[in-house]
């Protein structure tokens, strides 16, 4: 048994790739084959476009895919989410798919829309958008560059962006936003109900979740003498409670605990403060809940 898993190709490539590296699997890909090739006997991977992904997922052509949730909303695929995956090109925040124009732009809202017209990849969004807001708008497809395409050929455009720096660098702004995206992992629904093969999704679900979430965290260890214990252990966080071992050293301890990365530049100068000694943080590779 081997289930059939698409990646993504394009901008997500990368950074999956170096996820799935996290998660205990090395997979690679020559610059031209869209078959990369994986450590693991019991996985096949394609690469495909993630504009396409669901479809093929949706037709059982493949059994599971990694793809954004506006592919799977743009093409009302049909399919089993198996988790979310919050990761993406640059950051692990949501991606944005939103109306931008021209600085100088007279637009507004989306009712200035109305009579406009609007470039765009993804057109089904786009028109249930203008439905829904009873605007009637010309939406052309853009097939590629999107951003470089107001003022002079199209009055507005709907494009993806993270962190909105390509938009400002091609002197547009948001009027809004119409969809928020995250990474998912989706399953053939049939596929998600053979045994073996959804075992080996779960399996794989724990650990590529498990790889995104030691991201965000690092371990935290450090001595503590006795009378100061107490002290460090209250002020080391914990996901339950700090680790304590007692060194070789009499009255001596170890502390260690798992931490958000984000709190380390406050939480070591308390933990000094507190009495610890030898504070050293080391990097994860992956952390199951």
């Amino acid at each position: 048994m081997a289930i059939v898993l698409g990646l993504p190709k394009g901008s997500l490539q990368e950074s999956t790739f170096a996820l799935f590296k996290r998660a205990g699997f090395n997979v690679s890909c020559s610059s031209r084959s869209y078959y990369p090739s994986i450590d693991d006997e019991e996985i096949k991977c394609r690469l495909l476009r993630p504009q396409e992904m669901s479809r093929y997922v949706e037709l059982g052509k493949i059994d599971a895919g990694i793809c954004g949730y506006d592919w799977i909303y743009e093409n009302g695929s049909d399919v089993h989410e198996i988790c979310e995956l919050n990761y993406s090109k640059a950051t692990s925040n949501p991606v944005r798919w939103v109306i931008a124009v021209p600085n100088d732009s007279p637009i507004k809202t989306v009712k200035d829309l109305e009579g406009k017209r609007i470039s765009t990849e993804a057109m089904g969004l786009v028109k249930r958008y203008l439905d829904s807001n009873g605007v009637k708008a010309d939406v052309e497809f853009s097939w590629g560059a999107t951003e470089v395409k107001a003022p002079e050929l199209v009055d507005a455009i709907v494009d993806l962006t993270e962190t909105g720096s390509s938009l400002r660098a091609n002197n547009l702004r948001i009027v809004d936003t119409i969809l928020t995206s995250t990474t998912r992992f989706i399953a053939n629904k049939t596929s998600w109900q053979d045994a073996a093969k959804r075992a080996k999704l779960e399996q794989l679900k724990m650990l590529l979740t498990g790889a995104l979430e030691a991201q965000r965290r690092v371990l935290l260890k450090c001595n503590a003498p006795e009378a100061s214990l107490d002290a460090v252990v209250k002020a080391m966080p914990a996901l339950h409670a700090p680790t304590v071992n007692r060194l070789n050293d009499s009255g001596w301890y170890a502390v260690e605990s798992v931490v958000e990365e984000r709190q380390v530049r406050d939480l070591i100068p308390a933990l000094k403060a507190s009495g610890a000694t030898g504070i050293i943080e080391l990097p994860l590779n992956k952390i199951i809940f």
